[in-house]
């Protein structure tokens, strides 16, 4: 379906000092840089000459005060810019910002509790059981069947993840998991269809993107496979019926909705057995080459600087 372009309207003064804000100390910090450049890119051919690219650090809030930073376009991934602390400093200095609020942030970072908040709203998700360090992981996931996914609560790109197929394989790819968290969700693997579909708000209209399908050449939707060249096929829209197609986007919107979600998420499935279940919902979507958000966006006739503009102009929804 195409998306009707001409409601795309700039919202944001182009004079307006803009600081797009990426990098950071968090395990993905290189796709974050990548998503940062290619944003503030779009922006300068969109027009807004004031914007500039940030590196984080520790003194991130002296530094937006000082250069009188007056919207902040969040192209952060991971620890600190998408679990709700760089939206709750922005809150602070009263500086408006794209994507996400702190509540919305915060839980969505962590898979175990988004998978709580949707479960109170009839939404369909895998079995699983949240492991802490200290716990005996044994015990815990004995109701589970193997093969079983190890996932830290919250990690993003995959970073920490592992397919085990036995007891042993579980010992060991544990110990792994936990040198990402102190949490770790470990969850039924089902066999299925990986699916991904963005939820864009523009001028207070949600909408679901286009689905897209990946079927990668690894085991599974792995690091590899979703930042190498080839690794993974992208079908476009996703090979589903008409009934599917519209039941994962409501599903997709209503898991938004749930979640708190403001200006743009995107929300990760797996269909098996004709069950569309959500996975988990990331709040600060890759913006690189060969990030998902902006190749669902360009089936729909949403090319990558209208994108930028549409997550730009829902900065200040938060406020």
């Amino acid at each position: 379906m195409e998306y009707d372009v001409k409601k795309i309207k700039k919202l944001i003064n182009e004079n307006s000092k803009i600081a797009v804000i990426c990098g950071g100390p968090s395990s993905e910090r290189e796709i974050s840089l990548r998503s940062g450049k290619n944003v503030l890119d779009a922006l300068k051919r969109l027009g807004y000459k004031n914007a500039e690219l940030i590196d984080i650090n520790k003194n991130i809030a002296q530094v937006l005060l000082e250069k009188k930073i007056e919207v902040v376009y969040n192209a952060m991934h991971g620890r600190f810019g998408e679990d709700g602390c760089m939206q709750g400093l922005l809150e602070i200095l009263e500086i408006p910002y794209t994507g996400c609020g702190v509540t919305a942030s915060s839980v969505c970072m962590n898979k175990d509790y988004t998978k709580n908040v949707l479960r109170n709203f009839d939404i369909p998700l895998i079995k699983s059981v949240l492991v802490r360090k200290e716990e005996d992981y044994a015990e815990k996931i004995k109701d589970l069947k193997f093969p079983l996914m190890l996932k830290p609560v919250s990690e993003g790109s995959s970073l920490g993840m592992f397919k085990v197929s036995d007891e042993k394989e579980m010992e060991e790819c544990f110990k792994k998991s936990l040198e990402y968290n102190q949490d770790v969700l470990v969850e039924e693997y089902l066999d299925g269809k990986s699916l991904t579909v963005g939820v864009l708000e523009n001028r207070n209209e949600l909408f679901a993107t286009e689905i897209l399908e990946f079927r990668t050449k690894t085991e599974w939707y792995d690091y590899e496979a979703k930042y190498t060249a080839g690794m993974t096929e992208f079908i476009l829209p996703a090979q589903l019926s008409a009934e599917m197609t519209e039941k994962v986007k409501n599903i997709a919107v209503k898991a938004f909705k749930a979640c708190g979600c403001r200006g743009v998420s995107r929300v990760d499935f797996l269909v098996s057995d004709n069950v569309p279940y959500v996975l988990e919902i990331n709040t600060s979507p890759g913006m690189t080459d060969l990030s998902d958000l902006p190749a669902q966006s360009k089936a729909m006739g949403i090319n990558y600087d209208n994108l930028v503009q549409i997550i730009l102009n829902g900065a200040g929804l938060n406020k």
